[in-house]
This record gives C-alpha cells, sequence and structure tokens, in this order.
C-alpha cells in the first residue's frame, strides 16, 4: 500500500501545498482516489479533531487543516465523481436565517469532507424556504442547522417545521449546532441529532446515516 503518511502530515500543520503534492504525488502512483480520501485526509482530520477535543488543537489550527483539506478536494471532488465513488452519505450545511456567523459551520463542513461526505454548503442566513429548495434539489440524508447568535436559534426550530410542512421531514435527518445549542434544546425542536463540536458533529453525522452503531 501507498504511503499516505506526508498527506496526512501536511494537513496536520494546515500545510495546504504539502497537501496538495503529497496527493499529487499519491494519485501519480495509481493510489485510487477513495483511497487518498480513506487512509489519508480521514485519518489526518479525524486526528486534528481529537487535538482539538483535548486541548492541543484550537480554532485556528482547525482553519488551516480545513483549508488544507478543502484545497485537496478541489482536485479529488471531480476524480471521485468520474470514478463513481459513492460518498458516505449526503448533506446540506447552513447557518440559520439572522445569523451571518461561519466559522463553525466551515469547520464542521470541512471534517465532513475529510470524512468521505459530500457537502453542499448553503452558507449564512439561510431561510427555510432555501433549506426546502436545497434538499427538494440535492435530496441529502442529512440536513445540518447552525447557530450561534441566540436570538437566531428560533430559526432552528423554523427550518424543522417548514421541512414537516412541505412533507419532507420524515425523509431526512436533522443535526444541529453552535455554541448556543444544547443537546435539550435540540431534542426540544424536534432534532435528529446535536454536535457539540465539529468531530463530534462527524461522528453523528455517520450515526445518521447507519455508518456507526446509533
Amino acid at each position: 500500500m501507498y504511503d499516505l503518511s506526508a498527506l496526512r502530515q501536511a494537513i496536520l500543520v494546515g500545510d495546504a501545498t504539502g497537501a496538495l503534492a503529497a496527493a499529487g504525488q499519491a494519485l501519480e502512483q495509481g493510489v485510487k482516489p477513495m483511497e487518498v480520501v480513506s487512509e489519508g485526509i480521514s485519518p489526518a482530520m479525524k486526528e486534528v479533531g481529537r487535538l482539538f477535543e483535548e486541548g492541543e488543537y484550537f480554532v485556528p489550527e482547525l482553519l488551516i487543516s480545513a483549508k488544507a483539506t478543502k484545497e485537496v478536494f478541489r482536485v479529488l471532488r471531480p476524480l471521485l465523481a468520474h470514478a463513481g465513488a459513492k460518498p458516505a452519505g449526503r448533506i446540506i450545511l447552513g447557518t440559520v436565517q439572522g445569523d451571518l456567523h461561519d466559522i463553525g459551520k466551515n469547520l464542521v463542513a470541512a471534517m465532513l469532507e475529510g470524512g468521505g461526505f459530500e457537502v453542499s454548503d448553503l452558507g449564512v442566513d439561510v431561510s427555510s424556504d432555501m433549506f426546502i429548495a436545497s434538499v427538494r434539489e440535492t435530496k441529502p440524508q442529512i440536513v445540518g442547522l447552525s447557530a450561534l447568535l441566540t436570538t437566531t436559534l428560533p430559526a432552528m426550530k423554523n427550518v424543522i417545521e417548514a421541512l414537516r410542512a412541505a412533507g419532507i421531514r420524515q425523509g431526512v435527518k436533522v443535526m444541529v449546532g453552535g455554541a448556543p445549542v444544547t443537546q435539550g434544546y435540540a431534542e426540544s425542536i424536534g432534532a435528529d441529532g446535536y454536535g457539540e463540536n465539529a468531530a463530534a458533529s462527524v461522528d453523528l453525522a455517520r450515526r445518521l446515516v447507519g455508518l456507526t452503531a446509533a
């Protein structure tokens, strides 16, 4: 098996140039794109999550590792599609209406991509109608809702109610997260799961699509 340690290390330290070079060399040596993800990117991002949870990494380290991962996926995504590789699951993410904060959402998106998920990031200030339209268009397994402001928490409930009113709630799982969100709040609005941080959100997503036991 080809040694992908250089790719993993580059992602760990947030070296986007090095990560691109290591991924390119692996592909030139015949490593399959999905193997680059499963044996290179995913383990690296899992380690980034562990370091963050243990207090060795902070938000700046997460951001630069996420950026390195995103750059590699720019190269890998068309190759994965051409090879017919199936993602671990399809997820749409967005910061709810009235909230313009995106750092947490961006971290979750990068971690999910590193975990093999296909992510559609709707951005910030996303209305219920935009979530509904995206669900109908992309048919995801999961809808991820993010909020940083306490005042925008009700928008999460609004999205879930809108999904139900549109008759598409049963077809998707809803996961929520953000600084003011708690497990209790997630349960109170009818969400299927609460991601305490970016790493936990990946584990939650895997459970929601049935890749790991609940």
